[in-house]
C-alpha cells in the first residue's frame, strides 16, 4: 500500500479504534466517523492518539474524498452512505482486510455460526502453552488492527464474524477453521441461509495448497454448501460419527485421535472442557496445533488445562445445592441447543430476548426430556410461550434479571440447575451479551 493515503475509518467501536490506530502507525491521514456517539473511553484514546474524529454525523463529502474507506462490521452494505461509496467506486474494506494486509505473522482464522470464541481461545491456549508468541484477536474483544498497531506476534488467533468476512478481498489465512453452521442474522443476508453460508465460507476463499480448512463433517449445513464451494487449500475433518482420512475422529474406546503425521491419542475424559459441541472445539484447536506442528505433549497439556470462556456454560456458585450456571453467549437457537444437551441435571432455564426470527422446533425434544421450568426475560416473550407451553412443566415471564433469578432460585430444589442461555439477542434489556451475563453473576451473588 503507498504511504500518505487518505484514509475513512467508519465506526468507532473496538475494530474501528484498532484500524484508526494502525493506519496513523502507518503514516497514512486518518478520520474515524462514527454517526452515533462514542464510548467516554474510545473518544479518549483517540484524543490521546491526535486521531481526527467526527461524532453524531458522517461528514459526507469528507468521506467520499477518501483514498479507502475501513467499515465497522455492524454496518450493513444496504446503508445508504456505503451505496454512495459504492457508486464512487472508492475502495471500501473490513478491519481484518485492512489488518491482514500489515501482518507479517501466521493468521489462524476461525468462524462459525456457535463455538467460534471458545476454539479461537483454545488455540491461542494451545500455542501459549508451547511457547509461542501469540495474540489473541478480532471479534472476541481485542481487534486485529489494534493488536498490531501495539506490536508483532509470530501467530494471531483470530475469531471472525460473518459480517467481518462480507468485506474481505485478499484476507488469506493459513489456517481457517469453520466450526458450523446454522441459520443466524439471517435479517442481514436477506433471510437467506444460502447468503449467510457463502458470508461464512469466504473464509477460504483466497486460500491456496499450502494452507489448511478445518471443518466439522457432521454438520449437515457445512457439507451441503461445500459441495457448492471452491476449496484449493488442503483439508481437514472433524467427526463423533464416522471415521476420517485427515482431521480427528473418536473411536470406539472413546480415545480422541488427531490424524495428521504421527497420530495423537487423547482420552476424551482428559478434556478440560465436556459434552459433544466442547469434544468438536477440542478436536479444531488439536488438528490446527498439529498443522503448526506444536509437540503433541504441549497440545494434550493445553486440551486438559483449559479453563472456559466467561459467559459460555460459565459455573458460576452452587447455593443450597442449585448450581447456576452463565451461557449469556448463547445469542440463538442453535447454541443453546447445545447447553441444554449437555445439561446432566433437572434444568431451570432462563431465555429470551430480541427474537432474530428464530425457529424452536429443534429445543422441543431437550425442553420436554430436560427443563422442569422456563422463565422468559424479554420485552416480548409471546414467541417463546408458543413454543413451549404444554413442553415444560412452568413458562413464566421476568421484568428483569434479579426478578429471573430470584423465581429460579424458589423453584429450584437441591440437585437443580439454574440455566441462563437466552437463545436471543440482548438489545432489549441489556448493552450486550456480556452485560446480560454480568447481571445473571450479579443478581445470583445476591442471593
Amino acid at each position: 500500500m503507498n504511504r500518505n493515503l487518505n484514509i475513512v475509518v467508519l465506526g468507532g467501536g473496538e475494530s474501528g479504534l484498532g484500524a484508526a490506530k494502525l493506519a496513523q502507525k502507518l503514516g497514512h491521514s486518518v478520520l474515524l466517523s462514527d454517526r452515533s456517539s462514542l464510548s467516554a473511553e474510545n473518544r479518549q484514546a483517540l484524543i490521546e492518539s491526535k486521531i481526527d474524529f467526527e461524532e453524531g454525523q458522517h461528514s459526507e463529502d469528507r468521506i467520499l474524498g477518501a483514498d479507502l474507506i475501513i467499515k465497522s462490521p455492524g454496518i450493513p452494505e444496504k446503508a445508504p452512505l456505503i451505496q454512495k461509496i459504492r457508486t464512487a467506486q472508492i475502495e471500501l474494506i473490513s478491519e481484518i482486510e485492512f489488518a491482514a494486509r500489515h501482518c507479517q505473522g501466521t493468521i489462524i482464522a476461525i468462524t462459525g455460526t456457535n463455538g467460534k470464541t471458545t476454539v479461537t481461545s483454545m488455540v491461542h491456549h494451545l500455542l501459549e502453552t508451547a511457547g509461542e508468541n501469540v495474540a489473541l484477536v478480532g471479534n472476541i474483544g481485542t481487534s486485529f488492527a489494534g493488536s498490531l498497531a501495539e506490536g508483532d506476534h509470530d501467530y494471531y488467533a483470530l475469531e471472525v464474524s460473518s459480517f467481518q468476512l462480507d468485506d474481505i478481498i485478499h484476507f488469506k489465512p493459513h489456517i481457517a477453521i469453520l466450526t458450523n453452521i446454522t441459520p443466524d442474522h439471517l435479517d442481514r443476508y436477506n433471510n437467506s441461509v444460502d447468503e449467510y453460508a457463502a458470508a461464512k465460507l469466504r473464509i477460504t476463499e483466497n486460500q491456496d495448497e499450502k494452507d489448511h480448512f478445518i471443518y466439522c463433517a457432521d454438520d449437515v449445513l457445512t457439507n451441503k454448501y461445500l459441495q457448492e464451494y471452491p476449496l484449493r487449500a488442503q483439508q481437514w475433518q472433524l467427526s463423533l460419527e464416522q471415521t476420517v482420512d485427515n482431521g480427528a475422529q473418536i473411536n470406539s474406546d472413546g480415545i480422541l485421535q488427531i490424524i495428521i503425521n504421527q497420530q495423537l491419542d487423547m482420552d476424551i475424559n482428559e478434556l478440560a472442557l465436556q459434552g459433544k459441541h466442547n469434544t468438536y472445539n477440542s478436536m479444531a484447536s488439536g488438528v490446527a496445533g498439529r498443522l503448526l506442528n506444536i509437540r503433541k505433549e504441549a497440545i494434550r497439556e493445553s486440551l486438559a488445562s483449559f479453563e472456559s470462556i466467561e459467559h459460555r456454560l460459565e459455573s458460576v456458585l452452587q447455593i443450597y445445592g442449585i448450581e447456576f450456571i452463565n451461557d449469556s453467549k448463547a445469542t440463538n437457537v442453535n447454541s443453546t441447543w447445545y447447553a441444554l444437551e449437555s445439561m446432566q441435571k433437572p434444568t431451570i432455564w432462563i431465555a429470551g430476548g430480541v427474537d432474530k426470527g428464530n425457529d424452536y422446533s429443534q429445543l422441543a425434544k431437550l425442553v420436554g426430556e430436560k427443563v422442569k421450568a422456563l422463565i422468559c426475560l424479554g420485552t416480548d416473550n409471546s414467541k417463546l410461550h408458543a413454543a413451549f407451553e404444554g413442553l415444560a412443566p412452568m413458562v413464566i415471564d421476568a421484568a428483569d434479571m434479579d426478578e429471573a433469578v430470584r423465581m429460579a432460585y424458589k423453584m429450584g430444589d437441591k440437585g437443580d440447575a439454574v440455566l441462563l442461555s437466552p437463545a436471543c439477542a440482548s438489545f432489549d434489556l441489556f448493552e450486550n451479551y456480556e452485560d446480560r451475563g454480568r447481571q445473571f453473576k450479579n443478581a445470583v451473588r445476591q442471593l
